[in-house]
C-alpha cells in the first residue's frame, strides 16, 4: 500500500515537474491554460468571448526585459497573430492579444513563441 501511494505521489510530481498544462477556467466565460516552455520562461494563454468574437491574450514571462520573440498564433490552423514581441519592465514579459471570429463548433488555437537569440521555444494548445 505505502509504495502503490509513493508511486502516485511521484507520478504526479514528474506531471508537475514536466510543465503538463491543463485548461483552468478564469472568469465563466474565459478559459486560461499556463506551462513551462523549453527553457526557464513560463506561458500563460487565455481565450474568452468579446462580443460575437473570441479575445486571444498569449502571455509569456521570460523575467528578463529586451528578449525579441517570434510569436504565431492559429485558431483552427487559421493564423489570428503573426510577428514579434518584446519582453518589457518591471517583470521581463510580453502579451500579445488579438481577436478572431468565433467560428461553428470548437475553436482550436495553438500558441508558439520562439526566443529569437536563446532559441528557447514555448507552445501550447487550448480548445475552447
Amino acid at each position: 500500500m505505502l509504495t502503490r501511494r509513493l508511486a502516485a505521489s511521484t507520478l504526479l510530481a514528474g506531471i508537475i515537474a514536466l510543465g503538463v498544462a491543463s485548461p483552468i477556467a478564469a472568469r465563466d466565460t474565459d478559459t486560461i491554460v499556463r506551462g513551462a516552455c523549453s527553457g526557464p520562461s513560463d506561458y500563460k494563454l487565455k481565450v474568452g468571448p468579446e462580443g460575437r468574437l473570441l479575445e486571444v491574450e498569449f502571455e509569456v514571462d521570460a523575467n528578463r526585459v529586451g528578449q525579441t520573440w517570434g510569436v504565431l498564433i492559429t485558431d483552427n490552423d487559421r493564423t489570428v497573430f503573426r510577428g514579434s514581441a518584446v519582453t518589457e519592465a518591471p517583470s521581463g514579459s510580453f502579451t500579445v492579444r488579438a481577436r478572431t471570429p468565433n467560428q461553428v463548433g470548437r475553436d482550436v488555437f495553438v500558441a508558439y513563441a520562439r526566443n529569437t537569440a536563446t532559441g528557447e521555444i514555448c507552445r501550447t494548445t487550448l480548445t475552447v
